[in-house]
């Protein structure tokens, strides 16, 4: 699975891990990623999305039908 979020579009980060003697190398800032299931009921069907645990917090204030047709449309 992606860290990706289909609502929100959260991609990880990058950065460095510092050291104490301050080596630095790669580290990598991923978004908290979740699979979650739907229930669409104006198509009558569920939908999985991938959302972040913000975008799920998103859903619930908008809903389910206004988060499905924002990810449509691209925005």
């Amino acid at each position: 699975m992606s860290a990706h979020c289909q609502l929100t579009g959260a991609v990880p980060g990058f950065g460095n891990h510092i050291s104490h003697s301050h080596r630095r190398t790669s580290r990598r800032f991923d978004p908290n990623i979740q699979r979650k299931r739907y229930w669409l009921a104006s198509e009558g069907r569920h939908v999985r999305l991938t959302l972040s645990a913000r975008a799920v917090k998103t859903v619930d204030v908008i809903g389910v039908e206004a988060a499905v047709a924002r990810i449509a449309r691209g925005g």
